[in-house]
């Protein structure tokens, strides 16, 4: 059996929080209003189309023109999309700090806009820790997709079995899992911290 000695993290919801709702909470102040919006304009599913690659000069007009009552909250996405990131899972950044202290090589799969990405990474000095992330809006390619994940092994040298993928998103795990990765499916840092114990990473 492969020894597990490498770690490779998702970004968010496991390092770092992330909701849509924290961003338009400060610009929607009816409730029903700001579900209703949450739902219908600015969606998780049309958020996917820029982790997938797609260029916001694209999906911007696009949308305004869908909605444009709403035309100044898309703009919003655009231009403050760091607010719907509020901070640090926590307990996360600690095990990060923990396993680069221990010398165990670090990397991250991300589903992930590329120009949100290059606003955000600046951000976040943990990830100095990580010997490389793969971004999906930059390579186009998305998890749970198999490709993405052979990308990564390749790239990060990484032979089947060697590292263990964390991920909130469980069809990601199982796709990682499926394609040489073992799957840890993330709830919360202590249950992730006891099963790296147990592996003898931490």
């Amino acid at each position: 059996m492969t020894k597990i000695t490498t770690v490779v993290f998702d970004v968010g919801r496991v390092l770092v929080q992330w909701d849509l709702r924290h961003l338009f909470a400060k610009l929607i102040d009816d409730p029903v209003e700001l579900d209703w919006f949450l739902a219908n304009v600015v969606t998780s599913e049309w958020h996917f189309q820029h982790d997938a690659g797609r260029p916001l000069a694209e999906m911007l007009p696009e949308l305004k023109a869908q909605y444009p009552a709403y035309a100044a909250h898309i703009d919003a996405y655009a231009v403050r999309f760091n607010e719907s990131i509020p901070g640090p899972v926590p307990g996360s950044f600690e095990i990060v700090e923990e396993l680069a202290a221990r010398g165990v090589p670090l990397f991250a799969i991300t589903n992930f806009g590329a120009e949100f990405w290059d606003g955000f990474r600046p951000t976040q000095p943990i990830f100095d820790h990580f010997r490389d992330i793969v971004v999906s809006g930059v390579e186009r390619l998305v998890k749970p997709d198999a490709a993405i994940y052979q990308l990564a092994l390749s790239r990060f040298g990484l032979t089947p079995g060697e590292a263990i993928f964390i991920d909130d998103n469980l069809p990601n795990v199982i796709a990682a899992r499926e394609n040489g990765f073992v799957g840890h499916h993330f709830t919360d840092a202590a249950t992730l911290c006891a099963d790296l114990v147990e592996v003898g990473l931490l």
